[in-house]
């Protein structure tokens, strides 16, 4: 299934909504980088927060509970009429903050204003939890690191944010772009708070990318006074495809074939990616390791689209369940005299 969502919230799959926001009240809480002292807190923080923004709403928590992590996030098939075969797939904007604000109902939980009001129950239950001084009179952030613009520390920059990009097979042999909504802190004019706003990042697909491919977006990630922002790094995913599976450069296709055609030869029809109708004579006898190439009818090269890989045609024998008598010794007589 991949990630588990249920483990990172410490709550079982039958939980329900109570105490699924129970569960990232407390962990938010416990692990929020401003209290937390651990090198692991910021990491386990967005977890918290990618968990929580998938089971708390219905609809990914169901896709989640039936496809996975992969179905989730890779996108389904779907399973009443529509013109698109698959969903679009989920992809957390990666900014656990914005789910944190949020959760508290719009206020700010460490805001003396907000807390001593109690204008969500969330934020009165927050406000012995922290200090009111790490954010301003108006909400913003403010960091609080030691060394920062006015200290002697030395600028680091956060590790990269790392988040798969799922694209089907058709994306990847003709090229597409995609365009992804992130959510980030930037800093204000004053050079020490924060606010979080939106961007589009826009992916250019180029035809033959392969799984893995790495595409980077330089210091696109929160921006504050102590630190550099970290590079956003998307990496490519395939997404199971209904007719192929790609190997490298290559694709790979399965034809169910009866025993009688393996035997004595048949035509193989297999439609392309880009919908043209290949015939492919077989004329040599189909044994269980059989396989039949396709030269120049895979994915393209990346290096060079106009070149392209191999299609590699399987076979599934399939064996007839019952035999008449009379076919048996039609049978006998054709193959052991």
């Amino acid at each position: 299934m991949g990630q588990d969502y249920y483990s990172v919230l410490q709550i079982t799959r039958n939980s329900e909504d109570t105490q699924i926001k129970n569960a990232y009240r407390k962990l938010a809480l416990k692990n929020h980088p401003l209290r937390s002292t651990e090198t692991s807190a910021a990491e386990a923080f967005r977890q918290i927060a990618e968990a929580y923004d998938v089971l708390s709403d219905p609809v990914k928590r169901g896709i989640y509970d039936k496809f996975g992590e992969e179905g989730l996030k890779g996108g389904i098939p779907l399973e009443f009429g529509s013109q698109t075969p698959w969903t679009t797939g989920y992809v957390f904007h990666g900014n656990p903050e914005k789910v944190f604000h949020e959760f508290f109902g719009g206020d700010n939980p460490f805001n003396a204003t907000a807390t001593r009001g109690h204008s969500s129950p969330e934020a009165a239950r927050v406000e012995e939890h922290f200090p009111r001084e790490f954010f301003d009179a108006e909400g913003n952030e403010v960091d609080l690191n030691f060394g920062g613009l006015r200290g002697r520390g030395v600028k680091k920059q956060d590790p990269p944010i790392e988040r798969d990009l799922y694209l089907s097979l058709e994306d990847l042999f003709f090229g597409c772009t995609k365009k992804i909504k992130i959510s980030r802190r930037v800093l204000n004019e004053d050079g020490y708070s924060s606010t979080i706003k939106d961007k589009i990042l826009t992916i250019d697909v180029k035809p033959g990318w392969r799984q893995g491919t790495r595409i980077t977006f330089e210091k696109e990630g929160d921006q504050g006074p102590n630190i550099i922002p970290a590079d956003v790094i998307f990496i490519v995913k395939e997404k199971l495809h209904p007719r192929f599976r790609r190997e490298n450069d290559n694709l790979f296709f399965v034809n169910s074939i009866p025993l009688g055609k393996a035997l004595t030869c048949c035509t193989v029809e297999v439609k392309t990616l880009d919908d043209r109708l290949l015939n492919i004579p077989i004329n040599d006898i189909v044994h269980p390791k059989y396989f039949k190439k396709v030269p120049g009818e895979g994915m393209p090269l990346p290096e060079d689209p106009t070149k392209k890989g191999d299609l590699f045609i399987f076979f599934d024998i399939q064996f007839p369940t019952r035999l008449t008598p009379q076919k048996k010794q039609m049978l006998r007589q054709a193959l052991l005299t």
